[in-house]
C-alpha cells in the first residue's frame, strides 16, 4: 500500500521555515502571514504525527527527526523546480521577445522580418516597443535594440547600423509652386518635427549647413514618434529631418527624395543588445546573426 503524501503546502511552509529557522522569513518569502505558516507547520505535524520545530531561548530549532527529514523534502522541490524550468524552457526556446524604439520597428525591422522566419520557421518572434530601458528578467525579453553608444553594464551589445541627419520629403514637394532647390529655399516650407530624443535634429543640421537656426522655430508640425515625421513627408505635408534607419527603405522605393547633399554624421547608433547570462542561446544567435547582416545589407 503506498503511503498518502503529505500536504504540498505544509511542505512547503515546513521547507521554508526549516531554511530560515523562522516562521516570519518563511512568511515573507511565501507571501503569507506567520499565522499562516504556523497553521500549515502544525497540520503537517498532525499528519505524520512527528514534532519538527522546537523553541529554544526564543529561537526556533529543528527536531532530530525534522533534520531527517529535512534532505528529502529540499531535494524533492529542487527536482519540482528543475523539471519545471526545462518543461518552460523547452516552450520557451520556440519563443522570441525583441523590444525596441516603436518608430525603427515600423520603418526598419517589420519590414525585413520575414525573412528571418522564412530562415527560422522554428522561432515564434514577438515584437514589444518600447523607449525605456530593458530590465530583462521583470519585462521577459530576450533581447533589444537600442540607440545610443553601446555603453550599458551587464549586457552584450552588437553594432548594428549608423544614422546620418539629412532633409527628406516627397518627390511631389519639388515639383510645386515653392522651389526648394538650396537649403535656403526650407524657410518657404514646413519644417516637420520629431519632439523628445529627436527634437534637436533640424538644429543640429541647420547649423551643420551653415544655416540661421531660426529656420528651425518657424511654424510647423510636431510628432510625438519619428516614423509619424516620416510618412507626413510621404504624403507632401512638408520637409522632415531624416535618419537613415528610418528612410532608407523609403529613398529606395521613391517614396521620399534627399534634396540636399548634406548630411550630418551622429555619434552614436543602433545596438543589438542581450543579457550576458544567455548570449549564447540558440534563438538569440540565430536572430543575432540575422539581424547584424541586415544591418549591413544595402537597400
Amino acid at each position: 500500500m503506498t503511503a498518502r503524501l503529505p500536504s504540498l503546502n505544509g511542505l512547503r511552509a515546513f521547507e521554508a521555515a526549516a531554511r530560515h529557522l523562522s516562521f516570519t522569513l518563511a512568511a515573507t518569502e511565501l507571501n503569507v502571514t506567520q499565522t499562516a505558516i504556523s497553521h500549515q507547520i502544525r497540520r503537517l505535524e498532525e499528519e505524520l504525527g512527528i514534532r519538527l520545530f522546537v523553541r529554544q531561548n526564543r529561537a526556533l530549532a529543528l527536531t532530530p527527526e525534522a533534520r531527517d527529514y529535512l534532505p528529502g523534502v529540499r531535494a524533492a522541490f529542487n527536482d519540482l523546480r528543475l523539471a519545471t524550468d526545462r518543461l518552460l524552457r523547452k516552450d520557451d526556446d520556440k519563443v522570441l521577445t525583441v523590444s525596441t524604439l516603436a518608430s525603427l520597428a515600423a520603418k526598419w525591422l517589420l519590414p525585413r522580418l520575414t525573412d528571418f522566419q522564412e530562415a527560422h520557421p522554428g522561432i515564434d518572434v514577438r515584437i514589444t516597443t518600447s523607449a525605456s530601458l530593458i530590465d530583462f528578467q521583470r519585462d521577459n525579453v530576450d533581447a533589444g535594440i537600442r540607440y545610443g553608444r553601446g555603453q550599458w553594464p551587464g549586457v552584450r551589445a552588437d553594432w548594428l547600423m549608423a544614422d546620418e541627419l539629412f532633409p527628406v520629403c516627397s518627390p511631389s514637394l519639388l515639383q510645386g509652386a515653392k522651389p526648394l532647390r538650396c537649403p535656403e529655399d526650407l524657410k518657404d516650407h514646413v519644417l516637420l518635427h520629431t519632439s523628445n530624443a529627436n527634437s534637436d535634429d533640424w538644429r543640429l543640421w541647420l547649423t551643420a549647413a551653415g544655416l540661421p537656426t531660426d529656420i528651425a522655430r518657424q511654424p510647423g508640425i510636431t510628432f510625438d514618434m519619428i516614423f509619424m515625421t516620416i510618412q507626413a513627408a510621404i504624403d507632401g505635408i512638408g520637409v522632415a529631418m531624416g535618419r537613415t534607419s528610418y528612410v532608407q527603405d523609403d529613398i529606395a522605393k521613391g517614396r521620399l527624395v534627399v534634396p540636399f547633399r548634406i548630411a550630418l554624421p551622429t555619434d552614436a547608433g543602433f545596438y543589438l543588445v542581450s543579457p550576458e547570462g544567455r548570449r549564447d542561446a540558440p534563438k538569440l544567435a540565430a536572430f543575432r546573426e540575422w539581424v547584424v547582416a541586415a544591418a549591413q545589407t544595402k537597400v
